[in-house]
């Protein structure tokens, strides 16, 4: 099939359409005949053979097992060797030049044959094109053959885990994608230029790679154009390869720097007068530095409010190599008020990079490579520094690249580490360099290294800088930060991957899968739901567990913003991560689309570039106590604020206002975190409530927002006198003998005594199949509206009201006491689907039951604490009123059962598919 010519340049063939096919798998090649006929198969490219539907078909069905639950599943699957031909006629124009193939993306190594005989050396680039040289050609047909390996030529991963290559997120595909091009050099072409650009009033530098194809030395002219400002230079060129470098004075020509809020974006076109070459190359005006712990984008602070991308593609499993295909992923981030993007052990296509630019977002790439085996292999090595070296001539020029590390949690060898760090601070000063995005290796990660121009972690020598466990083992309070953590830090520190907050599946998502790749993950768990007659809760445990993913992830960025040394955030993730265990840690679904868990304009609350912070200490007041609270404000707008009005209320749920005012006007300026005073307001009502605490910014869309929980005083009598209508104990003897004799039991023994799993506040972190030896439930869910909880103001999902109560109770399993109707359920893991509840009620021998697996008796908490006791009194009013009639009944050997009989606390883990 012939080539047409691209926007009918006379010079380029498009190669895109038809190839003749054929799988190699056992690598026997073809060179021995290079006939048509030995390729009897035909794909398109650009595409992969997954696209194409060739390889080995997937026959696996939707089971909770171990290499279904690990990602997404292929529907069809190839690693090893394959062929592609076709044939291309070379116009008079084209014939007699030198030539250029070009092919987008490749997995891994591309080889290229013209009639039979192989040219140039083979390419292995993960995160560039490859590109062949290919001497000149005569008029007529010639026919291409591309040999595509895409099995593992070098150690960049463990469990090939990293995101350049793997079938955890991207998938190992084989083809091509993106441009598909052969083209015809002049006597002189330009092979590569970089445009080195800081400050629109100073001289710009162009460093161009030019290739006099000719065995003369020649003079020729270079002209230079960025819009109206043109510079003409004279070189003299020697045969081959010549690096020129032309400065370019913009001063006065009205061009604006590029920067977060003012995403200037330029173009260069460099020409060569006497052959008519040309590139092209996008820029900005754009320096990128650090002082102190302060990131610098033109000598103004940024705070990075990030986000991973780890080539998360769910209908291809490849990344997109056009600009729409990024459009969404960029424009969704930047709803929720992000600026930033971690390329997690990848380096994207020129496509994200020229989105990026235009939306002003910073991003960081990084070599291909999580490995623990650094500087072991001196080939790895070697191509790493390779791909450095690619990358920076392909993208470096773009604005919106500004950070770089090596890899991903790379171990084990920091003096390797540290020479790439040390040669890429050489090679390419317009980007800030470090050796990890932070590492396990023992005697690293804690500190920067010698060469870190920015630094990523999770922890310092001094404490944590993320929260994630601290939220279960610390009681709430909101008048924390990570100073501590950070005190003898001296580079920009970012947050290392905080969150992951596993969120159940989503399983109307299923018919979004339309593509190359199964959700087998999610329908196993559908098909499981379904048998176990849970599938009608599905959404709701989907809505419970996502609601406190997001009120975990509100209070991490809150402390990450109010920690002077923090340059910055990374979240692991915004959007789910389908990989690695089907780690649904996401607020949004794998397409960047809303689950329906909060909405951008609330999550810019706290995720801005302005943002109002509340330091104050418990949640939990009585009522009639003083809620103080200091208040400041962030500003990252890249102006100051000045005489800012901050005004802050306190009200109900339904609006009514119980205070409110102003704070002394304050100048806020940019790049600090601002203290502009402090509320204190006596927080008094006649019940149980939530109340939310607002604070704004006149004249901006700074808005934030926390939630109180304020409970009267019970009067003793009160309870007694509920308590005298009822039998509430501790005791399972106590118990069965009232329960015979018809009379109504509130059951609530030591949690320690209890069959069940650990009672905990945070939900799965990241993935209970990746790792599988945790307590494994993921947040309460509950009927606001049940009349037990009348008197007990709750959303149906964990809130921080919660925290304490459900640290001093057990999880219990019922699905053996299917009468057991749950009032607290908890949201089990989507590997187990049980049915879990700390509270239930149920008709039992001749009496009435409500079990509480919560500690409402205070055998190993306070007993007087507001929201334990609110709870108590809830409960006891509900059971001593007419609504209380449960509908299921249990037999009495139940409550037997649910004891321990010797006592003793025993946590009982998620069951591991590893087992």
């Amino acid at each position: 099939m012939a080539c047409g010519a691209i926007d009918h340049n006379p010079l380029q063939i498009d190669l895109s359409g038809e190839w003749r096919f054929r799988i190699d798998s056992l690598d026997r090649g073809i060179s021995e005949n290079w006939s048509a006929s030995l390729l009897d198969d035909v794909v398109t490219l650009p595409g992969t053979m997954d696209t194409n539907g060739k390889g080995d078909s997937c026959r696996l069905d939707a089971r909770l097992e171990k290499t279904q639950l690990l990602h997404l599943t292929r529907k069809y699957s190839y690693v090893g060797p394959a062929w592609y031909q076709r044939d291309v006629e070379i116009t008079e124009e084209m014939a007699n030049r030198p030539l250029s193939l070009e092919l987008g993306r490749v997995l891994w190594q591309s080889r290229l044959w013209i009639d039979g005989e192989e040219v140039d050396t083979a390419q292995e680039s993960l995160t560039t094109p490859h590109r062949f040289s290919i001497p000149a050609l005569t008029k007529g047909k010639h026919t291409l053959t591309l040999r595509i390996d895409n099995s593992k030529r070098y150690d960049i991963s463990v469990n090939d885990l990293a995101h350049a290559y793997t079938n955890n997120t991207q998938v190992m595909w084989n083809g091509v994608l993106g441009n598909m091009t052969l083209t015809a050099l002049p006597d002189i072409s330009i092979d590569q230029m970089a445009v080195y650009a800081t400050d629109p009033e100073k001289p710009l530098l162009s460093k161009l790679e030019l290739y006099n194809h000719t065995s003369d030395t020649v003079t020729t002219e270079i002209n230079l154009n960025v819009g109206k400002v043109k510079t003409r230079e004279k070189v003299m060129l020697l045969p081959g390869l010549n690096n020129v470098e032309i400065s370019m004075d913009c001063s006065g020509a009205g061009f604006k720097a590029w920067y977060e809020f003012s995403p200037a974006v330029y173009n260069m076109v460099a020409s060569v007068i006497s052959s008519g070459a040309q590139k092209s190359v996008d820029f900005g005006f754009r320096e990128v530095s650090s002082e102190g712990t302060d990131i610098l984008v033109n000598n103004k602070p940024v705070f990075l409010r990030g986000t991973l991308e780890c080539c998360i593609f769910p209908l291809t499993g490849t990344p997109p190599t056009d600009e729409a295909g990024w459009e969404k992923v960029f424009s969704t981030a930047k709803e929720y008020g992000l600026n930033h993007l971690r390329f997690h052990s990848w380096c994207p296509p020129e496509a994200a990079f020229k989105v990026a630019d235009k939306k002003g977002f910073y991003l960081q790439v990084e070599l291909p490579q999580w490995s623990l085996t650094v500087g072991q292999d001196s080939l790895t090595t070697n191509y790493i520094y390779k791909e450095y070296d690619r990358i920076i001539r392909e993208y470096g020029s773009h604005p919106s690249f500004v950070m770089m590390t090596c890899g991903n949690e790379l171990q084990p060898d920091f003096d390797t580490l540290n020479g790439i760090v040390e040669y890429m601070r050489k090679t390419d000063p317009r980007h800030l360099y470090a050796a990890s995005s932070f590492t396990f290796e023992k005697g690293h990660g804690a500190y920067p290294e010698p060469h870190d121009q920015f630094f990523i972690t999770q922890w310092t020598n001094d404490g944590w800088v993320r929260g994630q466990g601290v939220f279960d083992s610390e009681s709430p309070r909101f008048d924390k930060n990570f100073d501590e953590g950070v005190k003898n830090i001296t580079v920009p520190l970012v947050t290392h991957e905080i969150g992951q907050y596993s969120v159940y599946p989503n399983l109307s998502e299923i018919d979004k899968y339309t593509g190359t790749l199964m959700p087998l993950n999610f329908m196993a768990v559908k098909k499981d739901m379904e048998s176990k007659g849970l599938i009608g809760e599905a959404s709701d445990w989907t809505h419970a567990s996502g609601k406190l993913a997001a009120i975990l992830y509100k209070e991490e960025i809150e402390r990450a913003m109010k920690t002077k040394a923090i340059s910055g955030f990374q979240l692991l993730d915004l959007h789910d991560f389908p990989g690695q265990g089907t780690a649904l840690v996401g607020l949004l679904d794998a397409f960047w689309d809303s689950k329906g868990v909060i909405e951008p304009e609330e999550f810019r609350q706290f995720c801005s570039p302005v943002v109002p912070l509340a330091y104050f200490g418990t949640p939990i007041y009585r009522s009639g106590d003083v809620f103080n609270a200091d208040i400041s404000i962030a500003n990252y707008s890249g102006e100051n604020i000045d005489e800012a009005k901050v005004k802050w209320q306190l009200s109900d749920t339904e609006g009514k206002i119980f205070a409110s005012g102003y704070l002394p006007d304050k100048n806020l300026i940019n790049g600090e975190n601002t203290n502009v005073g402090k509320v204190s307001t006596e927080v008094k009502t006649g019940r149980a409530d939530k109340l939310i605490f607002d604070v704004s910014v006149d004249g901006t869309l700074a808005h934030n927002t926390w939630s109180i929980w304020v409970y009267p005083e019970i009067k003793a009598s009160d309870i007694e006198n509920l308590m005298s209508q009822i039998v509430v104990t501790d005791n399972l003897a106590k118990a069965l003998e009232s329960l015979e004799k018809g009379e109504k039991v509130l059951f609530s023994p030591d949690y320690a005594t209890i069959r069940g799993l650990e009672g905990k506040f945070v939900p799965v972190f990241w993935s209970p199949v990746h790792f599988p030896n945790q307590a494994g439930t993921m947040g309460l869910l509950c009927d606001p509206n049940h009349q037990a909880l009348k008197s007990f103001p709750t959303e149906m999902h964990s809130n921080w009201q919660w925290w304490d109560l459900l640290k001093h109770s057990t999880t219990v399993d019922i699905d053996s006491i299917p009468g057991a109707m749950p009032i607290i359920k908890q949201v089990d893991n989507f590997v187990n689907n049980r049915r879990l509840a700390s509270i239930f009620e149920a008709n039992c021998g001749k009496g009435k039951l409500i079990f509480s697996s919560i500690d409402l008796l205070g055998h190993n908490s306070d007993a007087t604490a507001p929201e334990r006791r609110q709870l108590l009194y809830s409960l006891l009013q509900y059971m001593t009123s007419p609504s209380f009639n449960p509908s299921g009944s249990v037999d009495v050997s139940s409550l037997s059962g649910i004891l321990k009989s010797n006592g003793k606390y025993v946590s009982t883990s998620a069951t591991s598919i590893y087992d």
